[in-house]
Parts: structure tokens; sequence; C-alpha cells
């Protein structure tokens, strides 16, 4: 009977590892490391008519303005859109920093838009600080 009991105890246990790396693959929406958050290098993007950032928004449609905290992420974060309107943690590694951002955009990896982009608005930015003409800064991200 004891020996019956280590058996599911064990079973348990595995089940329980698998399911956490699992949850920790790149492209699902776990997001977060030992560190405090997914590794990412942020860039500016204008998300009004006839900015840099091209067409609407992927998640409404729509253009914003950049004076919200509003961002685009890489495809594989922007999970096939399961991300969008949520809110996401972003903190500048330079500043140490934190905000919170709402996700209205892709950046396609598939056109060019490396995998590991957080392509933010000018107001998050100045929330972290930072100044736009840097043009790329690393930060860490996660779910908020």
């Amino acid at each position: 009977m004891a020996s019956a009991k280590v058996l599911v105890l064990l079973a348990i246990l595995a089940l329980f590892q698998v399911s956490r790396a699992a949850a920790r693959r790149p492209g699902t929406l776990a997001s977060s490391s030992r560190h405090g958050g997914t590794p990412a290098v942020m860039t500016v993007n204008g998300f009004q008519r006839g900015e840099s950032g091209g067409g609407p928004a992927a998640c409404d449609g729509r253009f914003h303005s950049d004076g919200d905290l509003i961002v685009a992420l890489s495809t594989g974060w922007f999970a096939g859109g399961h991300r969008c309107h949520r809110a996401i943690r972003i903190t500048s590694a330079r500043t140490g920093r934190s905000v919170e951002a709402r996700v209205v955009d892709e950046c396609d990896s598939r056109r060019g838009c490396r995998g590991n982009i957080v392509d933010s608005s000018p107001a998050v930015w100045r929330a972290l600080g930072l100044d736009t003409n840097v043009g790329e800064v690393p930060v860490t991200w996660s779910d908020a």
C-alpha cells in the first residue's frame, strides 16, 4: 500500500514538472523569467495615422494617440492576438522605472520585426524616463 502511494506521488510530481515546462515555452502566454520579466528590446513606434507604425492596430483596426501607454509585441509574444487589449508591465534596464501599457498591435516578425521587440509609443518612453532619440533600449516585460 505504501509503495502505491509513493508511485502516485511520483506521478503527480512528474505531471507538475511537465506542466511547468510547457508554461515556459517561447511563444506562449507565459512571460516571466527568474529576473522578474522577459528580456526584450524596446523600440519607439508611432501609432497615429501617417506615422512609422504603418496601418491601423491589429487588435482593433484603429489608429491610437502617441500619448497613450500602448505597445506592439513581436509575433510570438503577440500570440495570435491573445494579448490584445491586455496590460503588460515594462521595466527599463537603464532607469529601473516600470510602467503598464496596453497591447494594441503586432510587430510582425515575418516582415522584419525581430522576435524580441516591444514596440512602444512615445508616452511609454516618457513614463520610463527615456529619450526616444536613442531608438532602442533593453527592457524586461511581463503580463500585468
